[in-house]
Parts: C-alpha cells; sequence; structure tokens
C-alpha cells in the first residue's frame, strides 16, 4: 500500500503530557509527530486529535495543540474510535487511509488501528512517531500491528509517499521542514 496525500487522514493519539513524562523517547516521539503535522498541513492531508480523559489527564500538548488544524476530540475509550464525533469525521474525510502517530503504541494506537482495520481502513503506524511505557511493550504493539495487517512506516517515508516526486509544488517547503526536523 501506497500512502497516496489525497487517500490519507492523520491521527495524533493522546499527546498529553500527563502521559508523555514516562514514554519511551517521548522527546523524539513528539518532534517526529510536529514534523508530520507541519508536513500534513503543507500538503493538505487533514488531521484530528484526541485526548483521554482531558478533565483529568489535560489536552494535547499546546505547542502541538496550536499546530492541528482539525478537531481534537475527547476520550474515555482506549480506541481513538470510541471517542464521540471520531468516525463520523474519519468517514466525512472520505479518506480511506488512516496513519496513527501517539502513544501508548501497545494501547490506545493498537485498539485504534484494530478497529479501523476491521472498519475497513487502511492503516499506517509511524514508527518513530509513536512509543509506550516501555521497549518491550512498544515493540509488542508493534508486531501486533503488523500481523493486524497494519503497515509500520517512518515518518519521512510517510511525507515523502504523500508528494510522489520532487517535481511536487510544495517540494521545497517540505524539504525545508525535513531539514528543520533533521537538524541538517
Amino acid at each position: 500500500m501506497r500512502l497516496h496525500a489525497e487517500e490519507c487522514l492523520l491521527i495524533v493519539v493522546d499527546m498529553q503530557p500527563s502521559f508523555l513524562g514516562g514514554i519511551v523517547g517521548a522527546d523524539e516521539v513528539m518532534k517526529r509527530t510536529k514534523f508530520l503535522v507541519e508536513c500534513a498541513n503543507l500538503l493538505e492531508v487533514p488531521t484530528l486529535a484526541t485526548v483521554q480523559y482531558p478533565e483529568r489527564m489535560g489536552g494535547t500538548e499546546e505547542s502541538l495543540h496550536a499546530m492541528i488544524q482539525g478537531e481534537t476530540l475527547d476520550k474515555m475509550a482506549f480506541s481513538c474510535c470510541g471517542a464521540s464525533g471520531l468516525m463520523e469525521a474519519v468517514e466525512k474525510s472520505e479518506r480511506g487511509t488512516i496513519v496513527l502517530v501517539g502513544i501508548e503504541t501497545h494501547i490506545c494506537v493498537t485498539q485504534t488501528a484494530l478497529d479501523l482495520l476491521e472498519e475497513g481502513y487502511e492503516v499506517a503506524i509511524v514508527l518513530d512517531a509513536v512509543s509506550s511505557r516501555s521497549e518491550q511493550a512498544n515493540k509488542i504493539g508493534t508486531k501486533r500491528l503488523r500481523d493486524a495487517g497494519a503497515q509500520v512506516v517512518h515518518s519521512e517515508s510517510v511525507v515523502y509517499e504523500w508528494m510522489e516526486s520532487a517535481d511536487h509544488p510544495k517540494f521545497r517547503d517540505v524539504l525545508k521542514v525535513v531539514k528543520a526536523y533533521s537538524g541538517s
């Protein structure tokens, strides 16, 4: 499955400071998530976000929240598909491929991906933009998702597949973002 911008929807799962503190590689996950959101904005890929139990756990990390152009939906269910309005927003987007980033791989990301796969969506998990509280939990979650039929991809692979060619009208703009987030 190739990732085409006009067919993709990006969902940012539970990137809340209250959870991020215990996540393996949290800074890198945040960096790669922001990279993808910024590129999605440039390439007109719609983005949604979820927050788990915001009354107690707070909202999306502020600088990331400011970048997300789509809705942020509250949830109590571990699967994002249980968030009121999420499946309606997914259907309304008319996108058949869902790109998932966020935390935690083995809980909310996994349950969301499994539900979306069951509903007939193609799912891509961005390996450098997901994590868990332990490396083992992240690996097990990733393996389970791959075995279930989700693609496991790298954030830059996603962006370059969205553009398809250096002839893309936004290529130079995206290249600036790539360089900014890679430190080059």
